[in-house]
């Protein structure tokens, strides 16, 4: 099968300084990917590397069989929770309506369809109730969602998540983990966390991503690959129940 993403020995530089390096990854369409690392490890600049705004220096980026920046249409993103000002008059339905700019041509108006399709993603993340309320009066969980109905906005094959659970509490986690396994039965999704026990619990396979990336399409993990990628011993802890240990490679 052809890979709905395919990179070929990327290399990422930054004032000469590497920020990806010989990144070979293939996903296939379906696929519900996690990919783990520490700060300053890559995992941003794969996601704009595969969104066409980074250039690589070295190898080759391609997105439905096309390059990036042709790809990047079949391409929602939903980046990190930012920090706004609470009190700018945007409203929910006009946050996800901006999902569909890339879907038309310059100065053209809005017309029905894309409000239908605003409503149709609204409701898909369970927040069409609150399409006229103002985005700074959402909880940090219900702002999530939306951004991902701006992301679903535009139609996408492949979704790219930059850690969607960040700041949120573990209930409102779940129900944003939830979402995405449902979203998961027609979209391909690459999701970057911290959160190592959340994401075992939703996605179907790991990667783990130090500027070098360790990806072999399964959720197998082992400790070493978890070394390799931190650079420093690491210690496997889960409290509670349930929970799931990676098991180890044949």
């Amino acid at each position: 099968m052809t890979p709905v993403i395919d990179l070929q020995d990327v290399w990422v530089y930054y004032d000469q300084r590497p920020a990806l390096e010989a990144v070979n990854f293939q996903v296939q369409a379906g696929d519900f990917i996690g990919l783990i690392g520490p700060n300053g490890g890559g995992k941003t600049t794969l996601l704009k590397t595969l969104l066409g705004l980074i250039k690589p220096q070295r190898g080759r980026v391609r997105i439905l069989d096309r390059p990036a920046t042709q790809g990047r249409r079949w391409v929602g993103y939903a980046p990190q929770s930012l920090e706004f000002d609470r009190a700018f008059p945007v409203r929910v339905a006009e946050v996800v309506r901006m999902g569909r700019l890339g879907r038309r041509r310059l100065f053209q108006p809005y017309n029905a369809q894309d409000d239908a399709i605003v409503a149709r993603c609204l409701e898909q993340v369970k927040m069409l109730d609150f399409q006229d309320c103002l985005l700074g009066e959402l909880s940090g969980g219900q702002r999530q969602r939306v951004y991902i109905a701006r992301a679903l906005a535009s139609e996408p094959q492949i979704l790219l998540l930059d850690e969607p659970t960040a700041n949120v509490d573990s209930q409102i986690q779940q129900s944003v983990y939830d979402l995405l396994q449902e979203l998961n039965q027609t979209l391909t999704i690459i999701l970057i966390s911290h959160d190592l026990a959340a994401v075992s619990r939703a996605v179907k396979t790991v990667g783990c991503l130090n500027r070098r990336l360790y990806y072999h399409g399964d959720r197998l993990l082992t400790p070493e690959m978890i070394e390799r990628t931190y650079q420093c011993p690491v210690d496997l802890i889960a409290h509670g129940l349930p929970h799931r240990v990676f098991p180890e490679h044949p």
